[in-house]
């Protein structure tokens, strides 16, 4: 049996078992829990930023969207997480989602802003500069 076949297995074992009231038995359950999970969504707004740095903009937008579905408890990174999902738009041609994410970065910031040098980008830089003139 693999180790990947085996630790779902225990995986399922062990939430079926999550029920009980056992400290054993809960303790496990929410470890096997953590490991499925991740750890807010900071691991997956890193590893977004790095697949959007590397140009693979399909798995960076779903590492992105996935630490936004996880929690992200700063606003910053909050933040962060949309503006890398407004350039993976903008790069791929898709305006409107670019547009949207923007107004999301604002809002869960307000001062949110690009650093000089990305926004002067010709392809996202007027999106985002259009978006804050019009909060």
């Amino acid at each position: 049996m693999n180790l990947i076949r085996a630790a779902a297995l225990a995986a399922t074992a062990l939430l079926a078992l999550a029920g009980c009231e056992s400290a054993p038995v809960k303790e496990a359950t929410r470890e096997v829990k953590s490991l499925f999970q991740g750890k807010g969504g900071e691991e997956d707004l890193a590893a977004g930023i790095r697949e959007y740095e590397d140009g693979n903009y399909r798995e960076a937008e779903t590492r992105l969207q996935a630490a936004l579905g996880a929690g992200l408890k700063a606003k910053t990174d909050q933040a962060k997480a949309h503006k890398y999902l407004a350039f993976t738009y903008c790069v791929t041609n898709r305006e409107k989602p670019c547009r949207d994410e923007f107004r999301r970065a604002l809002d869960a910031d307000p001062g949110f802003d690009l650093s000089p040098a990305e926004a002067g980008h010709p392809i996202w830089g007027p999106v985002f500069r259009s978006v804050k003139g019009k909060k």
